[in-house]
């Protein structure tokens, strides 16, 4: 199981930016089914990741190990959080000149959770359907969970059901949506910062990068990337 998740997670991690963007098939279980499906399938396969890893691997912590701890028996102490559904785009939609990203944003059939250890975050657990089953796909993603969990905390009402993940798999980048009011606004999370130098760009506009944002604020420079990318592989 170690093995094959460490293999899954540097996998996932160099997956063609090419890929299209998952969509939930017709028919699939409703949003909370889901959710309850998936944290079950979480919370056994970390199960089975912990055993395993602390069995092969006591007092040590291998290289690229994919959570944020020292030795791998902290992992005894770590907990399945609280997860998320993934929603994307498609990048057609973005490429054409829509400019909606809050409607264009459609759920995924994938999910991740939070992965803790005495509240911090260490990592997130990937879970999808494989062959019909729920099952953990991948582990490791430490820098993704703590930027997510501080601005999920920090945005969120009690439920956090005003908050959505959106990932640009075309252009490396991820947003947290906020909604109040009737109306959606952003919080570009770490990669999305890197992939479109949202820092760069604040600094040069005299504003520092503190806060949520609309989406005209980044969407040229996150169409050029999708139609970078796209074009590359012509």
């Amino acid at each position: 199981m170690l093995a094959l998740l460490l293999g899954m997670t540097m996998a996932l991690a160099h997956a063609p930016l090419l890929a299209q963007s998952i969509q939930a098939a017709p028919g699939a279980p409703t949003t909370a089914a889901q959710r309850s499906e998936a944290l079950t399938a979480a919370r056994r396969d970390f199960a089975q990741f912990v055993a395993s890893s602390t069995s092969r691997h006591a007092g040590t912590l291998p290289a690229g190990f994919p959570l944020d701890v020292s030795d791998v028996q902290d992992l005894k102490d770590a907990r399945v959080g609280h997860g998320f559904q993934i929603y994307t785009v498609d990048p057609q939609d973005l490429v054409a000149g829509r400019s909606d990203l809050s409607a264009m944003a459609k759920p995924s059939p994938v999910w991740r959770f939070v992965l803790n250890l005495h509240d911090r975050p260490i990592g997130l657990v990937t879970v999808e359907q494989v062959n019909g089953h729920w099952q953990a796909v991948a582990f490791g993603a430490s820098t993704l969970a703590q930027d997510v969990e501080a601005l999920m905390a920090f945005h969120g009402n009690a439920d956090r059901s005003n908050l959505r993940f959106i990932r640009i798999y075309q252009a490396q980048s991820d947003f947290l949506e906020v909604a109040a009011n009737g109306t959606a606004r952003f919080a570009p999370l770490h990669s999305a910062r890197q992939s479109l130098q949202m820092q760069q760009r604040a600094a040069k506009a005299g504003k520092p990068d503190d806060g949520l944002m609309d989406a005209a604020a980044f969407l040229d420079p996150l169409r050029g990337a999708v139609k970078a990318n796209l074009d590359a592989f012509r």
